[in-house]
């Protein structure tokens, strides 16, 4: 087709017919505050209760990455039983936090810990751990960290 005549026919596309206002789609934003009085509403239905005196909470993925919250607000509810952490979230890796947690982790901790442990050994055989040309001071540090979690666990 000629490039006037798709011009032409772009030109007369209109959405609501001859005569009507076009009125542009109102964008909502929404703020942390918005969600955060949402979250609230939300966890008082669940009739939580504030759990006092939590400095720290750490989760950790199966990646070997941890969620790491400093000075949280904790809510629980036992009847529902749901847990809520709220606050400044942090992800950092499982070497970092290891040796401040490892005397506070529970047994199935314990267990992904020792799961991640091994898999440095298969990592290494299957390539996939860098060259050691590739490495510097700050990954011989983690090396030394993972050596040092896997002694604990002995197989």
């Amino acid at each position: 087709m000629n490039q006037e005549k798709l011009a032409k026919l772009q030109a007369q596309v209109r959405i609501g017919g001859k005569g009507t206002a076009r009125r542009k789609k109102k964008v909502v934003h929404r703020t942390a505050t918005a969600d955060d009085k949402k979250l609230q509403s939300s966890l008082k239905k669940l009739a939580v209760n504030n759990v006092a005196g939590i400095e720290e909470v750490n989760m950790i993925k199966d990646d070997g990455t941890v969620i790491h919250f400093n000075n949280p607000k904790a809510h629980a509810s036992l009847s529902a039983n749901t847990f809520a952490i709220t606050g400044h979230a942090e992800a950092k890796p499982v070497t970092e936090m290891l040796p401040g947690t490892l005397s506070r982790l529970g047994a199935d901790s314990l267990t992904s810990l020792r799961k991640l442990a091994e898999q440095v050994p298969r990592q290494v055989l299957d390539g996939k751990a860098p060259k050691p040309e590739d490495t510097d001071e700050e990954e011989d540090d983690q090396i030394g960290k993972q050596f040092y979690l896997s002694s604990f666990f002995p197989q």
